[in-house]
């Protein structure tokens, strides 16, 4: 069948183009790439693409037997460098590549299209002809009431996972579970551990299984490895329904070198840097974005508007953006160039930066923006207009590596790295935080968490138990790794399912159930989130006890009544007759102990209410005294009678 080429026909008007120029275009995705539409009565597809500095440019696919010469595009008239046209009878579905030849030299180049929706399942790299206005959604529920679930003041737990080695079908050449799969199985566990949210490593499509989808071809493309595009709609969709919020990773800091992808695209530097000391990433063999030029702005911002428009996605969390704020991030001297004030702050990727926050949260004020920023670069969680960055909120990695760092060493020693434990407390409101333990801290030869704990077997899963109870605790939204809550031993393996069947084991179930538990207390006790960014939320009782390895403190709400005391106990000893000061008279109870019988603890604490003496301590008029369970934490409230 003979398919016509027509160019007298376009999708983009002169605002389009305009604002493209101006970096100012945040839907280009439905604009530019491949698209249905008629002309003259006429059934086909519009073609779209960028590339200024192609000699020519055609379309070569399925409905063409792949001819470089039976659909070449034209260069727009204006100055803009978009190549266009229109082919008669082309069908969705049918794969197809930009041939493009470059002025500046003979070098072919067959690239897959920047825009497209779906490709081929990598290996294979052609771009796929696809609509995705055919799925019908059921989320309005959802999406009406997101803002309650996506707020400051809302419990956030976000259990983080990469899809292709969640679970495995080993009875079935040990693939991975397609979107619909998931769909069932991750759904049943995620209200089984109480999540509120679930954050899925990228899911645009990439070549290399092994970059875990960090190295991205198609910024507008979910892999097909598990599906089609409406597949993982359906999971969402299917998330949503049942109140559960979905964050994307997402990857504007480089791409991936493979040369059907962005790189050196109409044979010059487009999207990204010339020089490689500002377009190359010498640490992950990537290549940088330039951010200083308006095309790219657009198509940056266009993507992640993108998956919060088509998919519904609730959150972005955007990856590495300490690499994108430092021009000499992992560089030596010399081998990065300055900024013209002759500093190493990247202005042009904080001008990016603070234009897609305002850019989505315009479009979607209910939504989370998330920054990845392993640096105390100001503000990071600040609006633009007083000189922040604009994001929602920022990966707390300051505590992390503390916590873990402290929670390493042998209990005999942690007296003498107290600070380590409490530090995170003088910064704690600076910014809107989460707490990661990410999957960063299970690979590369650092251990998976229940391994970095010292002692016994049963002396690290205290440990564990007691860490997950103190991160829950402290100020800042949370966020867990898959793995961490069944305490794998092995570190995180991205081509094998997680090891489920240690589940067998009661140490692991009942610290699996623990997490469970923790989940649904911090989103019953407003204490534990309300004012989680706020002074007002937190209180020491006592943070000097280095001594003893002990710490206590409240969480607060705006009723007193709801207040949630947290003591520590991270040595490997009882504290019996323990006294800690409290603002009030009354009982007192136990709601939580990392240490029950329960979670296959020692089965040390306090059984029934404990009243408080007309004591003075720790500043306070009342005081009670407890059992402080060894390499324990536990939560008491006040018994009110209402």
């Amino acid at each position: 069948m003979k398919h016509p080429i027509y160019y007298n026909v376009s999708h983009l008007s002169e605002l389009d183009i305009y604002l493209f120029k101006q970096g100012s275009h945040t839907k280009m995705y439905e604009k530019f790439g491949a698209h249905k539409m008629e002309h003259k009565g006429k059934t086909g597809i519009h073609f779209a693409v960028w590339a200024p500095n192609a000699e020519r440019l055609s379309v070569r696919g399925d409905f063409n037997n792949y001819d470089i010469e039976a659909h070449p595009l034209k260069m727009r008239s204006d100055d803009s460098g978009i190549w266009e046209g229109f082919i008669e009878g082309v069908e969705e579905g049918l794969t197809y590549k930009y041939h493009i030849v470059s002025k500046f030299h003979d070098i072919v180049h067959e690239k897959s299209d920047p825009f497209a929706f779906f490709s081929e399942k990598p290996s294979k790299s052609a771009s796929r002809v696809w609509s995705l206005d055919g799925y019908d959604w059921k989320d309005k529920g959802w999406m009406k009431k997101r803002y309650k679930h996506n707020a400051h003041d809302a419990p956030v737990s976000v259990y983080e996972m990469h899809l292709g080695s969640w679970k495995r079908k080993v009875e079935e050449e040990n693939r991975y579970l397609t979107y619909r799969e998931l769909a069932v199985e991750l759904l049943e566990y995620l209200k089984y551990m109480n999540y509120t949210h679930v954050e899925f490593m990228p899911l645009t499509e990439y070549p290399y299984f092994g970059s875990w989808g960090y190295q991205v071809v198609g910024y507008f493309s979910a892999t097909a490895r598990f599906g089609e595009p409406e597949d993982l709609m359906y999971l969402i969709d299917v998330l949503h329904q049942n109140g559960i919020g979905v964050i994307m990773d997402w990857v504007p800091s480089h791409f991936a070198v493979d040369m059907h992808g962005l790189i050196n695209f109409d044979g010059t530097a487009l999207y990204e840097h010339e020089d490689p000391r500002q377009g190359f990433h010498q640490e992950w063999g990537s290549i940088i974005f330039n951010y200083g030029r308006n095309e790219v702005k657009s198509f940056l911002i266009s993507s992640a508007m993108f998956w919060l428009d088509k998919y519904h996605i609730d959150g972005i969390r955007v990856d590495a953006v300490a690499s994108m704020l430092h021009l000499d991030y992992a560089r030596e001297e010399g081998e990065w160039i300055p900024n013209k004030y002759g500093g190493n702050e990247n202005l042009e990727a904080v001008d990016f930066l603070r234009k897609l926050n305002e850019s989505t949260y315009s479009a979607f004020p209910d939504i989370m923006m998330i920054a990845e920023e392993s640096t105390a670069w100001p503000m990071v969680t600040r609006p633009t207009s007083i000189g922040g960055l604009g994001f929602g909120f920022k990966w707390n990695m300051g505590w992390m590596h503390d916590t873990l760092k402290y929670m390493s060493y042998d209990p005999i020693h942690r007296q003498h790295h107290h600070h380590q434990l409490t530090f995170s407390l003088w910064y704690a409101f600076d910014e809107h935080f989460m707490l990661p333990l990410s999957h960063d801290e299970v690979v590369h030869m650092k251990g998976s968490l229940i391994n970095k704990m010292p002692g016994d077997n049963n002396q690290k899963f205290a440990n564990l138990r007691a860490m997950y109870a103190y991160m829950m605790a402290h100020p800042g939204k949370k966020l867990l790794f898959m793995g961490g809550d069944i305490a794998q031993y092995a570190e995180w393996n991205f081509e094998k399912s997680l090891d489920w069947h240690l589940l067998e084991n009661p140490l692991h179930a009942k610290l699996q159930k623990m997490v469970s538990d923790l989940n649904l207390i911090y989103r019953q006790e407003r204490a534990l989130h309300q004012y989680d960014e706020k002074h007002a939320g937190f209180e020491w009782i006592d943070d000097g006890d280095y001594q003893h390895n002990c710490i206590s403190f409240m969480r607060k709400s705006d009723d007193p009544d709801e207040t949630v005391y947290v003591l520590c106990n991270l040595a490997d000893e009882t504290r019996e007759s323990y006294r800690v000061g409290v603002p009030y008279a009354g009982e007192y109870v136990e709601i939580f102990n990392s240490q029950s019988s329960y979670y296959e603890g020692w089965n040390i604490g306090n059984t029934g209410p404990v009243k408080a003496q007309k004591e003075l301590m720790h500043g306070r008029e009342y005081s009670i005294t407890l059992t402080l369970p060894p390499l324990g934490v536990i939560y008491l409230k006040r018994i009110v009678d209402k």
